[in-house]
C-alpha cells in the first residue's frame, strides 16, 4: 500500500487536525461572536484551500462539472457551516472536553446515513465501533 495516497493517511491528518480545530477553537472564540468566529475560519480556510489548489495546478472550470456534483457540494457547505456555527457556539459555552467528544458523535451517525442512504454493508467492527463511540459519547455527556 502506498501510504501517501492510503485513505488511513488522510484519515488519521483529518483527526488530529480535527483536534486542533477544537483547541484553537476553544482559545479563539474566547470575548468574541462566535458566528464571526467561524466567518474568519472559513476565510481562512478558502485562502489556504485555494493556495493549495494554485500550488498543485488543480483548477477546474466550474461549467465543466457535473451538476449534481454541484448539488451534494453545496448542501455539503451548508451542512458544513451549520456545523461549524454549532460547534463553535458549543465550544463557546461548554468544555472542550466534553464539546469535542459529542461532536464525533457525527462518526455513528455518517455509519448509519452511510448504511440507510448509501447502502453500504455492515460489518461487525464497524457496527461495534458505531455503539462504542456513542456509548463513549453519552458517557461524556452524562458523567463527565
Amino acid at each position: 500500500m502506498n501510504l501517501r495516497e492510503s485513505w488511513l493517511l488522510f484519515a488519521l491528518g483529518s483527526a488530529f487536525f480535527a483536534a486542533l480545530t477544537a483547541l484553537f477553537g476553544k482559545l479563539g472564540v474566547a470575548g468574541i461572536n462566535s458566528n464571526l468566529a467561524t466567518f474568519i475560519r472559513t476565510l481562512v480556510i478558502l485562502a489556504v484551500t485555494a493556495g493549495i489548489l494554485s500550488l498543485r495546478a488543480e483548477w477546474a472550470k466550474p461549467s465543466g462539472l457535473p451538476w449534481h456534483s454541484w448539488v451534494f457540494l453545496v448542501l455539503s457547505g451548508i451542512a458544513t457551516g451549520l456545523s461549524w456555527l454549532c460547534y463553535y457556539r458549543a465550544l463557546q459555552l461548554g468544555p472542550i472536553s466534553k464539546v469535542a467528544p459529542i461532536d464525533k458523535l457525527s462518526v455513528a451517525i455518517a455509519i448509519v446515513l452511510g448504511l440507510l442512504v448509501l447502502g453500504e454493508k455492515p460489518s461487525w467492527p464497524v457496527l461495534i465501533g458505531g455503539v462504542l463511540i456513542v456509548a463513549g459519547s453519552l458517557v461524556i455527556a452524562l458523567f463527565a
